[in-house]
């Protein structure tokens, strides 16, 4: 609308007094070559502040929040900021949405990484695995008596089966105790029925 009023020879303060806009509108129009020149971009204000934020959100997240500590310490740095800006963003931080903890890993998937292997497991599940394993010497104990009878599978190490059960016996472990005190009832044809003794069962008499 500008262009062709321009073009019919109007004078820019003419066009502004015809449409209503201010001149400065009407000059910014007249500049422009297209409808998207005349957009502008609402960059964010650069603030002294900018610098230093990274700073205030590790001392905040370490627990400092005192406003006034932390504008002597960036005072002290010779930082040109005012006791009113850390003001704002310390607040600005504590109003900020704390981010939700992960879920803790589900009792399956603890069972999956007992069971396995060590040396099967990746880097983050190793971690994980201490993590939950920290939590109580009850875990630790339990780990512990997996990884036993995972050895006595694996390297057929019958012989030491009933010191296995005794000692998860001793440790009164919910669930587990329970299936040592199985295997003890049964023992005689656990043995003979699994590959752990080394050797083929003997066929029992008829």
């Amino acid at each position: 609308m500008v262009h062709e009023l321009l073009a019919q020879g109007h004078s820019r303060r003419a066009i502004a007094r015809h449409l209503g806009w201010g001149l400065n509108t009407v000059l910014r129009y007249a500049r422009a070559a297209t409808w998207q020149d005349t957009l502008r971009e609402n960059r964010p204000r650069l603030s002294r502040l900018d610098p230093y934020k990274p700073y205030l959100e590790r001392r905040f997240a370490a627990g400092c929040t005192n406003v006034t500590r932390l504008h002597r310490e960036l005072i002290a740095e010779t930082a040109p900021v005012t006791y009113q800006m850390v003001l704002a963003y310390i607040a600005a931080l504590r109003g900020a949405p704390l981010q939700a903890p992960p879920p803790p890993p589900t009792v399956r998937r603890v069972t999956g990484w007992l069971t396995r292997h060590p040396s099967t497991l990746r880097e983050d599940e190793r971690a994980a695995l201490k993590d939950v394993l920290a939590r109580g010497p009850e875990l630790d104990i339990a780990a512990e008596h997996v990884r036993g009878f995972g050895e006595i599978l694996t390297h057929r190490l019958g012989p030491t089966l009933p010191a296995w059960i005794e000692a998860v016996d001793a440790s009164q472990l919910p669930g587990l105790t329970n299936f040592a005190l199985h295997l003890l009832r049964d023992l005689d044809t656990v043995t003979a029925a699994s590959p752990c003794t080394g050797a083929p069962a003997a066929r029992k008499a008829p």
